[in-house]
């Protein structure tokens, strides 16, 4: 699969050893690629998204042209990697309290920002969805 041709981009904190490791093996979900929150085209992107650019993982769907945010992310993320519904909804239910654990095993020094729900995807977002798909990096383009 070419970086053009990906459906939906992971924005993930790459600086979070854990969450690397999450993101890696998220690559191999056919159509899903992964950029690191700190890349300057994911900025762009949540900017044109939100207004802003809010520190929490992000799925970006263009085919469904919805943007998941924090604990809706991590829960569609888990269902699309085909996890159990009781998994997708214990990752949800504490999502909180994951990405707590996670920073504090990872030495972030801040915490996710308040974006938790699933948002129409912006014209301004979608017009950069290729920009950041063509920086983002899935299994096929990484070998393993």
């Amino acid at each position: 699969m070419t970086q053009s041709q990906h459906d939906a981009v992971l924005v993930y904190d790459g600086e979070c050893p854990y969450c690397s490791l999450t993101a890696r093996t998220l690559r191999r979900l056919r159509g899903v690629a992964t950029v690191s929150w700190y890349d300057e085209t994911a900025q762009e992107l949540l900017r044109a998204q939100f207004g802003e650019t809010p520190f929490a993982v992000v799925l970006v769907d263009r085919r469904q042209g919805r943007v998941y945010a924090g604990r809706s992310a991590a829960e569609e993320v888990a269902e699309r990697a085909g996890a159990p519904d009781v998994v997708s909804s214990l990752v949800r239910d504490r999502y909180d309290e994951i990405a707590w654990a996670v920073g504090v095993a990872s030495g972030r020094d801040r915490d996710p920002d308040d974006y938790h729900d699933v948002y129409p995807l912006t014209e301004d977002a979608a017009a950069l969805f290729d920009d950041l798909a063509g920086r983002a990096t899935s299994e096929a383009a990484t070998p393993a």
